[in-house]
């Protein structure tokens, strides 16, 4: 070996330790580290460019998280059988990552930095994505880029009413309270997860439970990295050139006028407009070159001077950009069954915010396929977030779906999730479209109120009403002065520290998103946003029900209809029929579309349909072939012809039962061909008259149905 193995290990005490290690793979990474916990690895680098470029006045972090099928024993799906583009999970979790580790370099490092975490192994109990925090953090740790951690992430969920950290797969299954929770050794920097209607006092005790494991991989962390020479030595840098002059000068004469413009109520446009006004007086007296030259420091210093401003107006006088109150929540107006052609539709808009959102209600067949290296998966409901270029007033290229398009669907999907019905009450594939058409604060929020107005226009019973509002928060230098605020604009967001996302419905949280632009959060500040997010959402929730207040009673009228119920698992393969014969020969007669899976030990159809009548004729075909009825002698049927002879024609009395209608008995007149009254696949009406003795089959009559000619003995 060539190499010195540097390992730490966390034990909780709950019989899963996790094990840090570093100087054994990736060595030409400034940082790398592999995490395990029992048989889940993460490989994690981090690699860090010696200077910024020219003109960045930002951080350019980008964090990827990969999984390998082969950590699973997996190929991937697909034809070329090999990892391409990250699919949603994978995403979710980069993101996860980034918005955790983003806060905690210094503000003045702008060298291109990138963080890639990969699945190297997997096990069906011990989560990956909750373990990928702590090998990002860890990396960086053990390098030799600045950084204000380290950090950790660790999953809180609540199973069976017992608070457990990162918990299993199978747990999870159970839990009615996920959070994903990242920290550093003193506070809170990102939150983000889904409940089913918890109150804000429960999330607070699993903020503080999440928190205290998150100090014990901190830690452990720190004593891993004073283990490693490299990493007691931070890198020089100087990313920012300074001017005090210039700075001194543009404070001087432009903060008050920054600051009468942000305190006159005013929207974005007129907002922005007297921004860039007072930018462009003051930057008169440059000369051309003058101006190039100092390019960078001028941009950055109006943008510093216009922060303090608008900061400085909340802080000091509660007033905020559009002249609300710290509380006061926008004019909201809403409307519902807007788009004739879908199966539900709402527009919800909130201020400046306008969210166009749908209803799509499909079948089985719709469910969207999942091909995860771990847990592959198969999804009944679908939310997807659409943000184009006119929303914001700005004309550029429409690619590809974004990580925030992506980010922004998964809160709202996650939100409205808890309150979708049980798949005996709503067998459908739902899929919900939000098209922001206008953005000015929170669109994902716009999102979740209009996707619960767009369910109960199309008549899914939902559990109760969601909404969703957006806090912000300012603070000075040492967080001893804040000022939270309901409902940001985007401006607030741009500017201030904190952007956090709560929805819910009267009677709890369904479910939540954190992110933070300072180092920390204090356990207090979070039970205040909380408190006040709750007063707002309630307010936002009781101006949507002003519109609709309860699910219409019945789909649309052109929604799919459908139903589902359960069969015995033996009986699946009698419906299905030898090579899928019956199934497709009751689809076809019916106009159905019909899916059948085993789940459980037990057999699960789902049969649609455009209307009434062929959905009841599927439902009673195959209920008659699980639960086949007596056939009574005397009685009248009606079936399909399956065979015919030269002595007759064989029916379908009910599905597996057949029985005869002799040549004799097809009219009262003498039949000489069989094919002169019926062909097969006709269906015939005929009553039961009999049994034949010797076999038992069951004797049909057609011409007992037929009136009797008057010259007919």
């Amino acid at each position: 070996m060539n190499y010195e193995l540097i390992t730490n290990t966390i034990d909780r005490g709950d019989g899963r330790p996790i094990t840090i290690e570093t100087g054994k793979l990736a060595k030409q990474a400034h940082g790398s580290v592999v995490v395990r916990q029992g048989d889940t690895m993460l490989l994690a680098t981090v690699v860090a460019a010696e200077e910024a470029k020219e003109g960045i006045d930002f951080l350019p972090l980008t964090v990827e998280y990969r999984e390998k099928y082969a950590a699973a024993g997996r190929f991937p799906g697909g034809y070329f059988k090999r990892e391409a583009r990250p699919y949603d999970d994978e995403i979710l979790v980069s993101r996860l990552i980034d918005r955790a580790l983003r806060p905690m370099f210094p503000d003045d490092f702008h060298a291109e930095v990138q963080v890639i975490v990969t699945l190297i192994s997997a096990d069906r109990s011990n989560m990956s994505d909750s373990l990928a925090g702590l090998a990002a953090s860890a990396a960086i740790a053990v390098s030799d880029i600045p950084f204000n951690g380290p950090i950790s992430e660790v999953r809180v969920a609540r199973v069976n009413g017992t608070l457990v950290i990162n918990p299993t797969w199978e747990q999870l299954e159970q839990a009615d309270m996920e959070l994903m929770v990242a920290g550093s050794d003193d506070s809170i920097v990102m939150v983000e997860g889904e409940m089913k209607e918890v109150s804000e006092a429960e999330m607070v005790t699993a903020l503080e439970l999440a928190h205290e494991a998150i100090k014990m991989q901190v830690a452990a962390q720190k004593e891993l990295a004073s283990k490693v020479a490299k990493s007691l030595v931070k890198r020089e840098y100087n990313h920012e050139p300074k001017d005090e002059e210039l700075k001194k000068s543009i404070w001087d004469e432009c903060y008050q006028k920054y600051y009468d413009a942000a305190k006159k109520p005013s929207a974005k446009k007129e907002r922005g407009a007297a921004f860039a006004q007072i930018e462009e007086e003051y930057n008169a007296r440059f000369t051309e070159e003058e101006a190039t030259a100092k390019k960078f420091l001028i941009k950055k210093y109006h943008h510093d001077c216009v922060k303090d401003a608008m900061r400085n107006m909340i802080l000091n006088e509660g007033i905020r950009l559009d002249g609300r109150s710290t509380t006061q929540i926008r004019p909201i107006w809403c409307e519902v069954d807007y788009l004739p052609g879908t199966h539900g539709s709402s527009i919800f808009t909130r201020g400046e915010t306008q969210s166009l959102t749908t209803l799509t209600l499909g079948t089985k067949l719709d469910e969207q396929l999942i091909d995860s290296a771990v847990q592959p998966r198969t999804d009944k409901f679908l939310l997807h977030y659409n943000f184009p270029p006119f929303s914001t007033g700005e004309a550029r290229p429409i690619r590809s779906t974004g990580r925030r398009e992506i980010g922004h669907g998964n809160l709202a999907l996650r939100a409205l999730k808890p309150v979708l019905p049980s798949r005996d009450e709503c067998p459908y594939t739902i899929r919900i479209v939000s098209d922001i058409l206008e953005s000015n604060g929170s669109s994902s929020m716009a999102t979740v109120c209009a996707g619960t107005l767009a369910l109960m226009d199309g008549g899914v019973q939902i559990k109760g009403a969601v909404s969703g509002i957006a806090m912000g928060l300012i603070t000075n230098e040492d967080n001893s002065k804040y000022s939270i605020l309901s409902d940001i604009l985007g401006d607030e967001d741009h500017l201030g520290d904190m952007d956090f996302k709560v929805t819910g419905t009267d009677k709890g949280i369904t479910a939540c998103q954190m992110d933070i632009k300072i180092k920390g959060l204090s356990m207090d500040m979070v039970k205040n946003a909380l408190e006040q997010a709750r007063q707002g959402r309630l307010h936002i929730l009781g101006e949507m029900l002003k519109t609709i207040d309860k699910p219409s009673e019945d789909y649309k009228p052109h929604a799919p209809r459908m139903v589902s119920f359960d069969i015995p698992s033996e009986n699946i393969g009698a419906v299905i029929g030898p090579g899928g014969k019956i199934i497709q020969e009751i689809q076809k007669t019916t106009g159905s579309i019909i899916t059948i899976e085993e789940k459980d030990g037990k057999g699960i159809v789902e049969i649609a349909a455009t209307n009434k009548d062929s959905l009841d004729a599927a439902v009673k075909r195959v209920r008659n072939i699980v639960w086949p009825p007596q056939v009574e002698i005397g009685e009248i049927y009606e079936g399909p012809v399956k065979n015919i002879q030269a002595f007759g024609a064989f029916v379908e009395i009910l599905p597996g039962q057949d029985g005869l209608i002799h040549v004799s008995e097809l009219e009262w007149r003498r039949v000489q061909d069989v094919r002169e009254v019926l062909k097969e696949g006709d269906i015939v009406k005929f009553q039961v008259i009999g049994r034949d003795p010797k076999n038992g089959k069951l004797k049909l009559s057609r011409k007992a149905l037929l009136p009797k000619p008057e010259n007919q003995n």
